[in-house]
């Protein structure tokens, strides 16, 4: 048993503010991470970290190696050191998988905001639904759409995924780019892309006017430095190095095993009755004129009932229903519903991505009421989807779902060959299809075998699983208390550990992972292709053992439906290859809606086979010209800093994070034993222990174990952790502990391992203090100080001191022995040692920052002075065409062309002189506000004294 001294100094290292690009860094965030993190990964998380004045980063990983774990490190260290102020911005799409890796891996609360979400906080009193303790999660549009409130919050760290979509936010039409820039201009922001250059340099400069304006001077100066065919490239390399990380495949390939895809297609043919409603509902759409759903809806309506149309008939029937409410409405001239789209897409599950990209859905009643409505064609168009309804009620099953028992026996076939799990995840665009083929499924041979899962799981199996679940798992840390969260771990784990089939939507299905899953079937397939890659990447991920197997439907009636597939697959490369989809075309499309609303647009407007290869040819060939192979090259130069050393350096990087994570597990280990000694039992073997008095209301009596890297979480057990209720009462009672001056004995010779810096002190007796040392320079930094002295008047170093409170030891009273003056002076010697090294460690900091605010003064008069020689090249081209002028009146304007520019350039002389003035102006107060930064100030605070003797 360690004593109080050890574990009130145990408790204070544990917890200290640590600074900087140090291993240690982020180590409290790391022990608490439930997953087996790679080097690559902590090298990005530590370089996000590394400088208190950045003002942010851009993480520039290739797809695949793991961004979001880099980020979420980022901020569980955040949250670790009590700031607070978290926000994830990402697309609509993102929103639940980013929520779920950040509660299930580094165990963070987590909000959802969206506008449903807003208004409801706002009606329960909350003024600002933002600010609250939560990392909180939110889309594009939204944060646009909050603004005002965005900029009201103090935000420690902003994430932002799929930050490619900003890549033009340096322009003023950028809208979304202006706003964001706007009302996060005061925060520190870590972008998150795979995609960062595309077709101009001037991408990344719009990346880095989001993080900071003072990266570069304006679009002027940035193109006449590196984008001219003399540009300093090497000048850009340089500047981007400071903010800017990108990781490659290749560099990490040593310890990442990535399996493949391997795609099979599967091809149907739709019956006559299914042809002929396909054609009578696809004539219905392409109608301008028809009453059956709101105007301004029309043509997003109509690319959500053809994702039906290629769903079920089933999905068909259902909406054309609602279809014919909506005109017996009409008819009658009762009040239309104000959500009548949003309550189309929640009752069928269909991707509320739509909603979030096509902005407001709602239509009022009045605007729809205002229709000019002729009687008759009213009373026709009811006849008509009549005619539809009953035509649709008469299939009874769909071909295709024949053809899908067809995939599942040749899918868990493949999975016997590669001895992987035979269990199969089917997607489809809609909860009634997933519905029907429950049961279609169920009648033929795979009764029990079924899990469906989708945005409620309330069905009732889904409910009987789930209240098992929570009896199997009473009094763990499984069990979140979040009913939603519950439902859907409930069914992940009994899809891996008994069902066969889950079949699960696509608001269903965002951020579960099922990688002990090899086998995905698109029942139906998206149109949007990043909702196609984060399908197949519920499976295709790190730790999937198996090649994955993906299975796709071609409908041999349909060309526009083979071509969309044509696509996907040749184009997209989504089901082949190690990493499926790849960065620069996924990059490109900004929009997955608005690549949606293309392909809807080709079925729209096309009628013939013909026209139909015509619009798909011209969709393929603007994406083959999305990405010049010369920006793929300048790329390289510039993102791709490929060093020979690079495998070397992240094995010493993993090397040292184990070492500091064996530490800190042994630390707190030890500290919750002395704690907790009188309050539970504990295991040393499991490193568990049995909590049978909880000493706070936050931690339930019962089983914890300690989390360990490489090991599975116990499943009847707590995890026991630095940021659990209980681990932060220990902690805290840690800290506090009574610790006045005595004798504390420490065994030596006793101890199992060598210690030759004690070994060799000539007197085995004499005094130390623990003090810490608090700094607050660009931010607070925390050190723990020892002064050793032996009694021969020999002094401790740090490491000497360390390696003593790792000895097993007793406490004694002391006597009236007294301290040597040379200790409290020794002391203080180390104390000033300490604020001289951490003001020179920072120093460096803001030498790096005073050196970008210079390079960005002279980019600003560089722009400037640009300006003037664009004039100046003007001028002589003018003169030299009025030498040449064939006649007089060209030549007399350009006479008038050639004074207005002769005045210009004037004017612009006198003004270089007040620009240069006012742009170092501006310099220095920059400047000067870090300089004041850069004053320290420090506490000091007295942890303990002690008289030390070794035995």
């Amino acid at each position: 048993m360690i004593t109080e001294y050890q574990a009130k100094y145990f408790a204070w290292e544990l917890t200290r503010r640590r600074r900087g690009y140090g291993d240690d860094r982020i180590v409290q965030s790391l022990f608490d991470a439930s997953v087996d993190l790679n080097p690559h990964q902590i090298d990005a998380a530590l370089f996000a970290l590394q400088n208190p004045l950045t003002k942010g980063h851009l993480l520039a990983d290739e797809v695949g190696l793991g961004k979001t774990i880099e980020a979420a490190l980022v901020l569980a260290q955040y949250w670790a050191e009590r700031r607070r102020n978290l926000l994830v911005i990402c697309p609509a799409s993102l929103r639940k998988q980013w929520a779920n890796e950040l509660a299930e891996k580094f165990h963070l609360d987590t909000q959802i905001l969206d506008a449903r979400r807003w208004k409801q906080l706002r009606k329960e009193g909350f003024d600002n639904p933002l600010s609250q303790d939560w990392v909180n999660i939110i889309s594009y549009n939204f944060a646009v759409n909050i603004e005002k409130q965005l900029s009201q919050v103090p935000w420690d760290l902003v994430v932002m995924d799929e930050a490619q979509k900003l890549r033009n936010a340096h322009r003023d039409s950028h809208k979304s780019g202006q706003s964001i820039k706007r009302s996060l201009a005061g925060s520190r922001k870590l972008l998150l892309t795979a995609t960062p250059l595309q077709n101009s340099l001037l991408e990344i400069y719009g990346l880095s006017t989001i993080i900071d304006e003072h990266l570069f001077g304006d679009a002027v100066s940035f193109r006449s430095q590196y984008m001219r065919s003399d540009g300093d490239l090497q000048g850009l390399k340089h500047r981007l190095r400071d903010f800017t990380k990108r990781t490659l495949r290749r560099q990490v390939l040593e310890y990442i095993q990535y399996t493949e895809r391997r795609p099979l297609t599967i091809p149907f043919e739709p019956s006559d009755e299914e042809q002929r409603l396909y054609d009578l509902v696809s004539g219905y759409l392409q109608r301008e004129d028809c009453y059956g759903f709101p105007p301004r809806q029309r043509h997003l309506i109509g690319l959500v009932l053809r994702k039906l149309l290629a769903s079920s008939t089933e999905a068909v029937t259902a909406t054309l229903q609602i279809i014919l409410e909506r005109l017996q409405k009409l008819e009658q001239q009762k009040t239309l519903d104000d959500d009548w789209l949003e309550n189309l897409l929640s009752e069928d599950d269909i991707d509320e991505e739509i909603l979030e990209e096509t902005g407001s859905s709602n239509e009022t009643s009045l605007a729809c009421q205002e229709q000019d409505i002729d009687p008759v064609k009213l009373r026709g168009e009811i006849a008509e989807i009549e005619q539809y309804i009953q035509l649709a009620r008469s299939i009874k099953e769909d071909k295709k779902s024949y053809a899908l028992l067809h995939a599942i026996e040749t899918g868990f076939e493949r999975m016997r060959e590669m001895g992987a799990p035979t269990k199969a995840v089917i997607f489809t665009e809609s909860r009634r299809t997933q519905e029907y083929l429950a049961r279609f499924l169920e009648s033929h041979g795979f009764r029990d075998k079924v899990i469906t899962f989708s945005g409620s799981n309330t069905s009732s199996s889904a409910t009987g699983i789930y209240q098992r679940w929570l009896k199997n798992y009473a009094g763990s840390d499984r069990v979140t208390g979040s009913a939603a969260i519950d439902r859907r771990t409930a069914l992940v784990d009994y899809f891996r550990d008994q069902g066969e089939i889950m079949i699960a939507t696509e608001a269903g299905a965002e951020g579960i992972n099922l990688q002990f899953c090899a086998l995905v079937i698109n029942y139906d397939l998206p149109w949007n292709p990043q909702r196609v890659e984060q399908r197949i990447g519920r499976c295709h991920r790190y730790g999937q053992k198996f090649d994955v197997v993906v299975i796709n439907f071609m409908n041999q009636r349909n060309a526009a439906d083979r071509r969309v597939l044509e696509l996907l697959s040749e184009k997209f490369h989504l089901f082949d290859g190690v990493f499926g989809a790849s960065d620069e075309i996924l990059g490109r499309i900004e929009s997955g809606v608005d690549f949606e609303k293309r392909i809807s647009e080709i079925y729209e407007t096309c009628r013939t086979p013909q026209e139909i290869e015509a619009a798909f040819t011209k969709l393929r060939s603007e994406l083959e010209g999305s990405i010049e192979s010369r920006m793929r090259e300048t790329e390289q130069k510039l993102l791709e800093h490929f060093d020979a050393n690079i495998h070397e350096l992240l094995k010493v990087r993993r090397e040292r994070a184990e070492e500091n994570l064996d530490r800190i597990s042994k630390l707190f280990w030890q500290l919750t034993r002395y704690i907790l000694n009188d309050m539970a039992c504990f295991e040393q073997e499991k490193l568990a222990f049995n909590l049978q008095e909880s000493p706070t209301p936050a931690a339930e009596k019962g089983e914890y174990r300690l989390i360990r890297k490489g090991e599975a979480a116990p499943e009847h057990a707590h995890l026991y952790r630095l940021s659990h209720p209980l681990g932060e009462y220990v902690l805290d009672a840690g800290r506090r502990l009574e610790t006045p001056s005595a004798l504390v004995k420490f065994d030596l010779s006793g101890h199992a391992l060598k210690i030759s810096v004690l070994e060799q002190l000539s007197t085995k007796s004499g005094w130390l203090d623990l003090n810490l040392l608090e700094l607050e320079i660009f931010e607070r930094e925390e050190y723990l100080v020892f002064t050793g002295l032996a009694d021969d008047g020999t002094t401790l170093d740090q490491e000497a001191c360390e390696q003593l409170f790792t000895l097993a030891a007793t406490v004694e009273s002391l006597d009236d022995t007294k301290p040597p003056q040379l200790l409290e002076s020794n002391a203080q010697l180390q104390l000033q040692a300490k604020r001289s090294q951490a003001l020179d460690e920072n120093n460096e900091y803001f030498q790096r920052e005073r050196e970008k605010l210079e390079q960005w003064a002279d980019d600003q008069i560089m722009a400037a002075e640009q300006t003037l020689h664009d004039t100046k090249i003007k001028i002589r081209d003018t003169k030299r065409r009025a030498r040449t002028a064939a006649t007089v009146e060209e030549q007399k304007q350009l006479q008038e062309e050639l004074k207005r520019l002769e005045s210009q350039q004037r004017r612009q002389r006198q003004e270089i002189f007040d620009v240069e003035d006012d742009i170092e102006k501006r310099r220095d107060e920059l400047i000067a506000a870090l300089e004041k930064r850069l004053q320290q100030r420090s506490v000091t605070h007295h942890l303990f004294r002690i008289r030390w003797e070794l035995a």
